[in-house]
C-alpha cells in the first residue's frame, strides 16, 4: 500500500527520523492558514503517489502566506504529470505546506528487500536529489549499500561506514547515523517494503532532516496495523485495482489487450510470458487464488472486461483446491449473465478436468478450449488479433 509523503513523514517522526514541520492542507484557504502558521517562506508541495512532482510542476516556494495561497489555487486540481503518473497523469486533490530550509547537502537513503540474498538491504549515496534510477545506472559505484541481520537492525559502525562513505565528517555524522538506525526501525517495525528519503538534507545550521519521503506498506501485514488503514487513498489508485480488491482478487492492470485470469501468481507470470512469447500482450495479471468460488470468477470476468482495451480473455488454470468444475461453473455463469463478446480461450488440466470441460461444451456458449498453454497462448494471440 503507497502512501502519501505528509503521511509518510508522520510515521517516519514517530520513530525518531527528522522531519521538517508541515502541514496536510485540502483547499487554498487551509494552505493560506498553514503558511500564515508556519512563518516565512514555505514550500507548496502536491500530494500524489509518484515521483518527479518538482519537475511536473507541482513543487513550488513560496515567499510568504499570500503567494502560498496563489500557488495552491493553481496546484490545487491541476493533472500534474511525471515521469512516474504516465501521460494521463494524476489529479492533485491534497498539498503539503512546509518549512523551508537553509539546505547544505543533499544525500539519499533508502531501505527495501535484497531478493538475491533474502535480506533488507540499506542504501545511501551522496548524490540526494538526483533521480536515483539514473544513478545507479550511470554511475552505480555512487551507491553504498549495507545488508541488515534479521532482529539486529542497522548496527553502529554499518551506519558510520555509510557516514563516511558519503564523505560526511564531524557532527554531521553523528546526525545521519541517528537518522538512519532510525529509519531501519521504523521499515521494520511498520513492515515496510520500500522506504525511501531523496533528498536526506544536511543544513547550514547542522541539522539531519528528511526533506523528502516515500514509505510503501505491506498489505500483508497490515492486520497487525488496522491503523494504517485509513491511510490509503483510493483516489490514487487504479479503479479497477480497487474494485478487485473488494473480492480478494489479486489483480494488476497493465497496458495489453489479453486478459488473464490465473489461479496461483506463479502461473500468472508464465502465463503473461507465453502470450508475450506467443506475440501478444497481456492486459492485466489477475490471480483468483486457491479457494475461489464461482461468484469470484464471474466477479473477476467482470473486472476484466470493464478494461475496453481488452480483446480477448485467455482463462489458465491448474484445478487442485479450486476445481475445474468449479471454474467451469464460474465462466458459464459470467458468460450468460454479463454477455460477454470478448473471445474466450480456456486451458484446463487438474481435479476434475474432465467435469470442467463437459460444462463448457454443454453450455452453448463458444469457448475454444485449449490443450496446454502454448497452444492457449496461439489461440488467444489469434483471436486477439
Amino acid at each position: 500500500m503507497k502512501i502519501h509523503e505528509y503521511q509518510a513523514k508522520a510515521l517516519l517522526a514517530q520513530y525518531g527520523v527528522p522531519v521538517p514541520r508541515g502541514k496536510a492542507v485540502f483547499s487554498v484557504e487551509e494552505a493560506g492558514a498553514a503558511a500564515r502558521e508556519l512563518g516565512g517562506s514555505v514550500v507548496v508541495k502536491a500530494q500524489i503517489h509518484a515521483g518527479g512532482r518538482g519537475k511536473g510542476g507541482g513543487v513550488k516556494i513560496a515567499r510568504d502566506a499570500a503567494e502560498a495561497t496563489e500557488i495552491a489555487g493553481r496546484i490545487l486540481g491541476m493533472t500534474l504529470v511525471t515521469h512516474q503518473t504516465g501521460p494521463e497523469g494524476r489529479l492533485v486533490k491534497r498539498l503539503l505546506i512546509e518549512e523551508t530550509l537553509p539546505i547544505e547537502r543533499e544525500l539519499y537513503l533508502g531501505m527495501l528487500l535484497d531478493r538475491a540474498t533474502g535480506r533488507n538491504v540499506f542504501m545511501a549515496s551522496a548524490a540526494g536529489g538526483m533521480d536515483i534510477e539514473e544513478v545507479a545506472a550511470k554511475t552505480p559505484e555512487m551507491i553504498l549499500k549495507e545488508w541488515i541481520e534479521p532482529g539486529a537492525g542497522l548496527m553502529g559502525f554499518q551506519a558510520r561506514k555509510l557516514a563516511f562513505g558519503m564523505g560526511l565528517e564531524g557532527g554531521a555524522v553523528n546526525a545521519a547515523v541517528s537518522a538512519m538506525q532510525a529509519l531501519v526501525r521504523a521499515y521494520e517495525g511498520l513492515d515496510a517494503t520500500l522506504a525511501e528519503i531523496n533528498p536526506f538534507i544536511l543544513t547550514r545550521d547542522g541539522r539531519a532532516v528528511a526533506l523528502d519521503a516515500k514509505f510503501n506498506l505491506d498489505d500483508n501485514a497490515l492486520y497487525r496495523h488496522k491503523n494504517l488503514m485509513e491511510l490509503r487513498d483510493l483516489n490514487e489508485e487504479d479503479p479497477l485495482e480497487v474494485e478487485a480488491s473488494k473480492y480478494s482478487l489479486n489483480y494488476i492492470k497493465l497496458d495489453g489487450n489479453i486478459a488473464c485470469m490465473v489461479n496461483g501468481a506463479g502461473l500468472a507470470m508464465a502465463t503473461m510470458d507465453i502470450i508475450k512469447y506467443a506475440g501478444g500482450s497481456p492486459a492485466n495479471f489477475l490471480d483468483v487464488g486457491g479457494g475461489a468460488s464461482a461468484e469470484q470468477i464471474k466477479n473477476a470476468f467482470r473486472i476484466l472486461l470493464a478494461d475496453s482495451s481488452v480483446k480477448a480473455v485467455l482463462i489458465n488454470i491448474f484445478g487442485g483446491i479450486l476445481r475445474c468444475d468449479t471454474l467451469a461453473a464460474g465462466v458459464v455463469s459470467a458468460a450468460r449473465d454479463l454477455s460477454i463478446a470478448a473471445p474466450i480461450v480456456i486451458r484446463m488440466e487438474g481435479t476434475n478436468v474432465e467435469a470442467g470441460r463437459r460444462i463448457l461444451a454443454e453450455s452453448g456458449f463458444n469457448f475454444t478450449v485449449a490443450d496446454g498453454m502454448k497452444d492457449a497462448a496461439e489461440k488467444v494471440v489469434r483471436l486477439a488479433r
